[in-house]
């Protein structure tokens, strides 16, 4: 089967499924961003100090690493696209519940919920695109999907400059609501991954889907070379010891410290920015806001490039450039103190940007890690690590700043970024243009 889909061009229906779970994704990423518009306002409207307005910043990134376990292992048994729908109806769920809230306690119980169905939505379809596409190009085409998270991020700066100042912080959760109207009725249009029906032994499910795949591109007019097998040990069930076992040991080990790293230093700064021009530094609320969308865009520019470029010059050696010059625009920072708005929005933006083209293609790397019988679960329990991170980075950066500075906030990143290089460098492996079965028996 995955002979057969190796050889395969991108035909429509592959195409239009990244879209539609593309879409999916890019309401991911603005849920989980919408509560950093947000929170200039709610600090403001509920009284928060920076300790609360950590927590309620990091429930979300904790409710994601229960998720991120959880429908990990539940897409192993039954399967990709069911896990999809209820983690798209969950966090839309509470995007309606958040807009009730009543207090910093009840929008972290909110948000803790709603980081489940987050958590869980795109590991899983991590897994899910890769395993329909074959080696050929497989980094620029998932990567292109990939950005769609971080489109959502920009949209809700977008959306947020727009409404907050005139509808206040609830219009964030009430757009937030449209994934549900739109999205659900496409999930009919998709089918399963044959590479997991076939790790189940489901043959005749998996041929009629690579079947059609197959009609439809001769349809196109594209000429099919004969399937050339992979040679594999691969076994129909796995479970989680496996990920701790021969080789995938070093890979669990190395995927988790590079989530943590990048996620910790990038969400930390991202979460926090607009906060932190508006209350250190005084700016007006649209210009807060502006400021963070700002540093998302360039994200957006940097991630592009990055999804161009990968297949061409590799996943390690990307990784290693990128966390060795982030810690460069923040130990600049903290040498020069931060003491302008616009001395951060440049330097942090840059760092941001350069960590952005890691935490957004890390889906990528840890789907190419790991076999199909274990692809959800181990891109779960990496991004878990992610979760972590993205909880540990703005608590950190309310412990600091409450305590030495906000100087020390940047140098702290850049330590853990440069942690991040030596791990990358040291224990990484290279994935671009080889198989999946190939790479992962």
């Amino acid at each position: 089967m995955s002979a057969r889909l190796e050889r395969l061009p991108v035909t429509r229906r592959v195409f239009w499924t990244r879209n539609i779970i593309g879409a999916a994704t890019f309401f991911d990423g603005y849920t989980v961003i919408a509560i950093a518009y947000a929170m200039p306002v709610l600090v403001r409207e509920w009284g928060l100090g920076p300790e609360q307005t950590g927590l309620i910043l990091s429930m979300g990134y904790l409710g994601q690493l229960i998720g991120a376990v959880f429908f990990g292992w539940l897409a192993e048994r039954i399967g990709r696209l069911s896990v999809l729908l209820f983690t798209i109806l969950l966090f839309v769920s509470m995007d309606v519940a958040c807009l009730f809230a009543w207090g910093a306690a009840s929008m972290m119980v909110f948000r803790f919920i709603q980081g489940i169905g987050t958590g869980g939505e795109v590991p899983v379809a991590s897994a899910y695109i890769n395993e329909y596409i074959g080696s050929k190009g497989r980094g620029r085409f998932f990567l292109l999907y990939e950005v769609m998270f971080l489109l959502g991020l920009v949209g809700a700066g977008l959306i947020a400059r727009a409404l907050i100042p005139v509808y206040g912080w609830q219009a964030m959760f009430l757009v937030g609501i449209i994934p549900g109207i739109i999205l659900i009725p496409f999930r009919f249009f998709m089918r399963e991954s044959p590479r997991w029906l076939a790790s189940k032994g489901r043959y005749e499910e998996a041929d009629r889907i690579v079947s059609q795949l197959e009609a439809s591109a001769t349809a196109s007019g594209h000429s099919l070379d004969a399937p050339k097998p992979v040679a594999t040990r691969a076994k129909a069930d796995s479970n989680w010891r496996e990920l701790f076992s021969g080789f995938y040991r070093r890979r669990t080990f190395t995927i988790w410290a590079m989530w943590f790293c990048s996620y910790l230093v990038a969400n930390g700064m991202i979460t926090w920015l607009p906060t932190l021009y508006r209350q250190t530094f005084n700016l007006p609320l649209e210009t807060s806001l502006l400021y963070g969308l700002l540093t998302s865009v360039a994200g957006v520019v940097a991630s592009v490039a990055c999804a161009l470029l990968i297949d061409r010059v590799g996943r390690k050696r990307w990784y290693m450039i990128a966390f060795f010059a982030a810690p460069l625009p923040l130990l600049a920072l903290a040498f020069l103190g931060a003491t302008s708005p616009l001395e951060v929005l440049i330097l942090a933006g840059l760092a941001y940007a350069i960590l952005q083209t890691i935490t957004f293609s890390l889906y990528l790397y840890s789907a190419e890690l790991y076999p199909t019988r274990m692809r959800a679960l181990g891109t779960g329990l990496g991004s878990a690590w992610l979760r972590l991170g993205s909880s540990t980075g703005p608590i950190l950066v309310g412990v600091l700043m409450g305590s030495v500075g906000v100087q020390y906030v940047f140098a702290t990143f850049a330590a853990v970024s440069l942690v991040g290089a030596v791990v990358t460098t040291l224990f990484a492996i290279e994935t671009k243009g080889r198989v999946l079965e190939e790479l992962s028996p």
